[in-house]
């Protein structure tokens, strides 16, 4: 009896191990680039830039050819990824750190070169939003966060109080103090002199994998790379000087607008920098593999807004794609995304469905099996049955960016919906309708051609605006011409 006992109790157990393992949460893995441009590896068409990890990423996964960013600019795409909202929900619709109206006045105050004044922003990710990783967390997950984060100045606002167990290398700073040990970051503790940051922080990731490998897990690699200061290793920008030459580079320059504006890729240290990235993809990729998980990992790569194509050294071209970080067109908005999932997504599979950063918070959520949480993730539509190769039905996007970028980019927002796009600007006023199919340089603007498609958007657009109570720019009284 105390045998048929004993037999009985180890079938039960056996029996909720097959259930556990049948309904195994995923892990997932999140690559984030910083100012990674849409065309700027290898399987988005890249014939300079090196990226064979990427590559790899790409054929065994799900390609998206038409993904974009929430917002032009930095702080307000990763404020969508983590909260699962538009930025201009949360007022986030600038990088943090930008000047406020009133810096903007002061600063023009002897200059007057532009007619408005930014709107004002929220310049860090409310506490209040429950962002994703704290929606994982308090379903079981192990949270880890590498790198750039850039979400708000002081250290309450940083990713170990936004959900993360562990943070290695997240602070309010946009940019690395240098790309090479000592890092001079308050969140990571120097390596060896001379060691790279991209690198650094793969290992740090494969350090957490390792030690979570039997619970499931939500980590995020988000690179400083290839974010300005440019600095690459030494024997990679040796190689890309030598293949420039081989391959008779030269620079190429046009304007947009009055903007310098770059034409090609070309630049050596900018590709150093863009495979030392890849270079670290490789290396987490390669620790999930050697430890069998793989499987039921889902990899996510992202960049956070379009290539720098236009000032601030301008080192890469979004071509085919108009302008870059900053601006509104697609330069500025469209992003790599790749997806692997093995035991749903298949290998080598592409999609021209159009999705946005807000759409991750939703979807992990899936994947994970857990319940969506609508009224936190407002802007955020579930991808799962697009990953599984099914229909997605077709939605409307919205931009919403109502400050002047560094980039030369002006106050603006934007909606889409097919293949149709309009783009408002505020400083004139004008419209701007393109079709997206035909014309992905947005160069024929069909503003009256197509004056029923356009009402319709611009109609769509303000409803949206109103719902989001969003803040615009205001005009500048000194200005000339008001």
């Amino acid at each position: 009896m105390k045998r048929n006992a004993i037999i009985t109790a180890l079938f039960s157990v056996f029996c909720l191990a097959t259930q556990a393992q049948e309904v195994a949460k995923p892990n997932i893995m999140f690559f984030l680039v910083d100012d990674l441009g849409w065309a700027d590896t290898e399987p988005y068409g890249s014939k300079f830039y090196e990226t064979p990890n990427i590559k790899k990423l790409a054929q065994d996964g799900l390609l998206f050819t038409q993904a974009y960013a929430a917002n032009p600019v930095c702080s307000p795409t990763r404020a969508s990824i983590m909260s699962g909202k538009y930025p201009s929900s949360i007022k986030a619709t600038n990088w943090f750190g930008a000047p406020q109206p009133d810096e903007e006045l002061a600063n023009l105050k002897t200059k007057a070169n532009n007619s408005l004044l930014s709107a004002a922003y929220h310049e860090d990710l409310p506490l209040k939003e429950v962002t994703i990783a704290e929606a994982l967390k308090s379903a079981g997950y192990k949270t880890f966060f590498a790198g750039k984060w850039h979400l708000g100045e002081t250290e309450d606002f940083w990713p170990e109080h936004q959900g993360f167990d562990i943070n290695k290398g997240g602070y309010h700073s946009g940019s690395p103090k240098s790309y090479f040990s000592p890092y001079k970051n308050p969140r990571l503790t120097d390596g060896p002199v001379g060691e790279h940051l991209p690198d650094r922080l793969a290992t740090e990731t494969n350090q957490f994998i390792q030690a979570n490998s039997k619970e499931p897990f939500f980590a995020v690699l988000s690179f400083y790379s290839v974010h300005n200061p440019l600095a690459g290793r030494k024997d990679l920008l040796e190689k890309y000087e030598a293949k420039k030459k081989a391959m008779g580079l030269k620079d190429e320059f046009g304007l947009e607008g009055k903007f310098k504006l770059r034409l090609n890729q070309s630049h050596a240290t900018y590709a150093a920098v863009v495979e030392g990235m890849d270079l670290a993809v490789g290396k987490v990729m390669q620790k999930l593999k050697d430890l069998g998980l793989e499987d039921n990992t889902i990899i996510v790569f992202f960049s956070d807004n379009g290539g720098l194509a236009i000032n601030e050294g301008t080192p890469t071209s979004n071509f085919p794609l108009r302008a870059g970080k900053g601006w509104l067109y697609e330069g500025g908005i469209r992003e790599p995304l790749i997806v692997k999932w093995p035991k749903v997504i298949k290998a080598g599979s592409r999609t021209e469905i159009p999705v946005i950063s807000n759409d991750f918070y939703a979807t992990f959520l899936a994947a994970a099996k857990l319940p969506l949480m609508p009224k936190q993730h407002t802007g955020s539509t579930n991808l799962l049955p697009l990953l599984k190769g099914q229909h997605l039905k077709e939605r409307t996007l919205f931009w919403h960016y109502p400050h002047y970028s560094n980039q030369g980019g002006s106050p603006g927002s934007a909606v889409r919906k097919g293949d149709w796009k309009l783009i408002r600007w505020y400083e004139t006023g004008k419209e701007e309708l393109f079709n997206l199919k035909d014309d992905i340089s947005e160069q024929n603007n069909l503003l009256t051609k197509e004056p029923k498609i356009a009402k319709s958007l611009s109609k769509a657009l303000n409803k949206w605006l109103k719902r989001e109570k969003a803040l615009f720019p205001t005009e500048y009284p000194a200005y000339p011409n008001n």
